[in-house]
């Protein structure tokens, strides 16, 4: 498996972040988990930031807890990434209410739902996973810094196992949780770094950039899969996986670290990239293919309704 855009750092911490004040993060997903320990290790450096989230009620507890981190401004901004209706409006709503985003962070995702769909026939996984972002950062990506901005999406090391099955992408036949999953994981993976080219391509200063939390212990697991999977990884979580703080690293550095560079993928580097030292990551070779990219993102406009022009 290759490095993408390599860095060199090893070892990266958030002690290293600079003064962020002023600059602006916005995390979907960012009330609970990865991407609430990301925003709070970015406020610890007096980031302002804007949680993303779909449930009001934890949004609300995650901004109170973020504000105790720093002296930036938090806020709380309502969206459901399984819902296109909801995108397109809290895309309107941030337009008004916030100014350039230094850093849009593609966090929140579910894994491994038994089958269900979104609001628009999706299938639920990947419908949220990467529809619902690849919208998103469409509609966001002119309040993006034009100078200085990053678009970071999270994988994860389970898209070493993915397939983009376009003859059935919303697996109608044959449906597995898992399958549904590392195919989510691969198509954020594949954006991320196709992003980028199109970025470079353009002349852009923004910047894609892609991690993964390695094997965290966050709600994913229990609020997904169903009670075998649960059971199983209430076990796995115990025995092997590192804390949410940890596994928050690679997002805070892709998304603000000085180290980091566009079409970077960053996470753990020790135990099979389940955790450890945070670094530059190894991507499966699936996730390289330019012809499979170009699809997917023709595929991801025609199934959201919105043309994706860098």
């Amino acid at each position: 498996m290759p490095l993408v855009n390599a860095s060199g750092v090893r070892n990266w911490t958030p002690d290293r972040l600079p003064d962020l004040s002023g600059k602006l993060f916005v995390i979907t997903g960012g009330n609970s988990g990865i991407g609430l320990e990301a925003a709070k290790a970015l406020a610890a450096h007096d980031a302002d930031i804007v949680i993303a989230a779909r449930n009001p009620d934890k949004g609300d507890r995650a901004v109170a807890e973020i504000k105790l981190c720093g002296s930036g401004k938090i806020a709380l901004l309502q969206l459901d990434l399984a819902d296109l209706a909801s995108i397109r409006s809290a895309a309107a709503q941030a337009k008004e209410r916030f100014g350039a985003i230094t850093a849009l962070v593609n966090n929140a995702g579910i894994m491994q739902t038994p089958k269900q769909k979104t609001s628009d026939g999706f299938e639920m996984q990947f419908g949220t996973n990467h529809l619902g972002h690849f919208l998103w950062t469409a509609l966001m990506f002119d309040r993006i810094d034009p100078w200085h901005g990053r678009v970071v999406t999270v994988s994860s090391i389970a898209h070493k196992f993915g397939r983009i099955r376009f003859a059935n992408l919303m697996l109608e036949r044959g449906y597995d949780p898992t399958i549904a999953y590392t195919q989510s994981k691969l198509a954020n993976l594949v954006f991320a770094i196709e992003l980028n080219r199109r970025l470079e391509a353009a002349d852009s200063k923004v910047a894609s950039m892609a991690c993964h939390p390695g094997y965290s212990n966050t709600a994913l697991q229990s609020t997904g899969p169903g009670a075998l999977l649960s059971s199983v990884y209430t076990l796995t979580n115990a025995v092997m996986a590192q804390s949410a703080k940890l596994g928050a690293i690679p997002t805070v550095l892709a998304a603000a670290g000085e180290e980091a560079q566009p079409g970077g993928y960053y996470g753990p580097t020790g135990l099979f990239d389940a955790r450890g030292p945070v670094g530059d990551a190894w991507v499966e070779r699936r996730a390289l293919n330019e012809d499979v990219a170009r699809r997917l993102w023709a595929v991801s406009e025609e199934l959201v309704g919105q043309e994706f022009v860098v």
